[in-house]
């Protein structure tokens, strides 16, 4: 519960000019190449702090601090360091699934502990990290037995005016590139920021559990992005607000293969035993009834996918607040029905695979503690969130509350529409997907895919809600690109043929726009049933936002790769430098070419390769690739 109770005193912390009067506080990252700087100077101890990568300034000194709710303090004066702490952290961690078979966690952190002459019952306390992959920093807030409230936070990131930026105004838009200047409205993070051509930074917020969604926007200064609130900030304490980070790269790619740092940001996993969070492919029965139902199960088997999700509709119409998502009556407008969830649950678990259902917020918010464990005594698996509220700080905690009475019940979870990752995955894995993305309900194109790649993935899993017999693909982007998004776009629950359905699952929807999307057995399905969708290793082989991306993910002894190409006819070159010394592999490769006689017009190629190949191909505009390397048998 949110206490709303307010605290009133002011601790402000402002931008930095030059004196000669300075305490700085130096945090350097453990392998040298990151250092975050903290000063204070002054009669009236302003405070601030910048960035410095491998020797770059890329966040120039920049102003901290929070807003109290009080009338009568001056801002930014009194403050005093009371004493500063410091620990080395190094160790690593294996997750329950992931980009990494285990996840790196260096840092060095200094705590800084701070007072305010005219209320000495406010304690405040930086918290500042620096890791090997970026640098961090939060607000620490104790007053004892005391509440407070947060009305404003002032924190900065300085950067040069010249610099560009991928921003979008909400977490599903379009996102476009822009010069910081021009960011007149709050936009989402991460905010992937290009400094020079050969010089990269990622800013954006981790933890965010119990806090305003932060947004980015340009204020008066130029080059200076300031860190705005959704909202005001009422807790007890004592009291961690979300964490900011700063992650910096030669390019994109760099920044993305690093994006465990969200993570590391994060608490420990409090689930002991995570042997029932199963991560797998999901395909969405879209007929809503027991025969199609079965036949979804039937394909599921057939294509090595883990789980089949009854979508909107299954308890009735999912926008009206009066429908009982303990009942399969099922949605009219959508289907004809009948459905028999019991049915479809124990044929499921028959034929080894779990079922998921959706529910969107309107019985979230009423049934969520009802469903829950009615669910699990049904032998329900996983559930997908739909329309959740987030962003203030109510629904913030509400959403987070959710997951972890979802784990109490062993549920899976993918939260779809607005909801961004903040790595709290690390803390409940069961938390597994989001959406939070311009997937492929939205159709993008190509430029845009390559663009969410080096962006919105920097925050993690994200949920594209793959289609591949849509006729949207033909009109935006093309068949080898739907395979190569399950390699680049990371969703350890992946939606997999998010619009088709098996010829055996009988219509139940109304709609004429499905009736004719059915998956026919084309011969590259084979890419999709091979393909995992958790990794040991990443290597990011071309990371030019909006124009070129190549990933390559390892899982056993495999590699598989996708690769997507924008706007212009480009030769493309991937070099398997990353295979292992003096073995053999061999490469398939899936490709679009109009002379393949499918109607998805997908060749496929093998190859014998070793780690001094380099595959080359010619991919048109709004094409793609997707490979899987495997070791050679000979």
């Amino acid at each position: 519960m949110i206490l709303r109770k307010s605290f009133l005193a002011v601790f402000v912390v402002m931008l930095l000019s030059c004196s000669n009067n300075n305490t700085d506080v130096v945090i350097e990252s453990p392998d040298g190449l990151y250092q975050i700087n903290f000063h204070s100077t002054g009669e009236e101890m302003k405070m601030a702090y910048s960035v410095d990568f491998h020797g770059n300034k890329i966040v120039a000194m920049s102003p901290l601090g929070l807003m109290f709710k009080e009338g009568n303090i001056t801002i930014g004066k009194q403050v005093k360091i009371e004493k500063t702490e410091g620990r080395e952290v190094r160790g690593k961690w294996e997750p329950p699934y992931g980009t990494y078979s285990e996840y790196q966690e260096n840092y060095n952190e200094k705590i800084i502990s701070l007072s305010h002459e005219a209320h000495p019952d406010l304690k405040v306390k930086m918290i500042f990290r620096a890791y090997n992959e970026g640098v961090a920093f939060r607000y620490f807030i104790d007053n004892g037995s005391q509440e407070t409230h947060i009305k404003k936070e002032l924190t900065g990131f300085a950067l040069s005016p010249g610099a560009s930026a991928w921003v979008t105004p909400m977490s599903q838009g379009v996102i476009s590139k822009i010069s910081v200047l021009d960011i007149k409205e709050p936009c989402e993070r991460p905010l992937l920021v290009e400094l020079t051509d050969s010089l990269y930074l990622a800013i954006g917020e981790a933890a965010q559990i119990d806090y305003p969604r932060m947004k980015l926007k340009a204020s008066t200064i130029p080059g200076l992005i300031k860190a705005n609130l959704e909202g005001e900030a009422t807790s007890s304490i004592p009291f961690y607000t979300s964490w900011r980070y700063i992650m910096a790269g030669r390019n994109a790619g760099e920044i993305l293969e690093n994006n465990f740092l969200i993570l590391n940001l994060n608490e420990p996993s409090r689930i002991e035993n995570t042997d029932w969070i199963k991560p797998g492919k999901v395909i969405r029965d879209m007929t809503l009834t027991t025969h199609g139902g079965k036949a979804y199960i039937d394909f599921a088997v057939k294509h090595n996918l883990q789980y089949v999700i009854e979508s909107a509709g299954w308890y009735g119409n999912e926008y009206s607040e009066t429908e009982d998502a303990t009942t399969a009556t099922v949605d009219l407008t959508r289907s004809k029905g009948p459905l028999d969830m019991h049915e479809i649950i124990r044929y499921g678990k028959e034929k080894g695979i779990d079922i998921m259902v959706y529910v969107n917020r309107n019985q979230l918010e009423k049934q969520l503690d009802d469903i829950l464990p009615l669910y699990q005594e049904w032998g329900i698996k996983g559930i997908k969130y739909g329309f959740v509220r987030t962003g203030d700080q109510y629904w913030t905690s509400w959403m987070h509350e959710a997951v972890r009475k979802a784990a109490d019940h062993k549920m899976v979870l993918s939260i779809h529409d607005d909801y961004r990752p903040v790595g709290y995955s690390r803390t409940y894995p069961n938390l597994m997907t989001m959406e939070g993305i311009r997937g492929d309900e939205e159709s993008p194109d190509n430029e845009h895919t390559i663009t969410t790649m080096f962006t919105r993935m920097i925050a993690g899993a994200g949920d594209h809600t793959i289609c591949y017999f849509a006729p949207r693909v033909n009109k935006v982007s093309s068949h080898a690109t739907q395979l190569a998004k399950t390699v680049c776009i990371y969703s350890p629950l992946l939606w997999m043929y998010w619009y088709d359905r098996p010829k055996d699952a009988s219509l139940g929807y109304i709609e004429e726009w499905v009736a004719d999307l059915i998956i026919i057995e084309v011969p590259e399905l084979e890419f999709f049933d091979n393909v995992p969708t958790t990794w040991d290793d990443i290597r990011v082989i071309h990371s030019e936002v909006g124009v070129l991306g190549t990933i390559a993910r390892k899982s056993g002894d495999d590699w598989f790769i996708g690769s997507i190409n924008g706007k212009e006819d480009r030769l493309v070159k991937i070099d398997l430098g990353f295979l292992e010394d003096d073995k053999k592999y061999e490469a398939r490769i899936y490709y679009d070419d109009q002379d393949v006689e499918t109607v998805t017009h997908v060749g496929i190629k093998q190859i014998s390769v070793n780690n001094r190949s380099v595959i080359e191909r010619m991919v048109k505009a709004n094409n793609g690739m997707a490979i899987h390397i495997y070791p050679s048998s000979e």
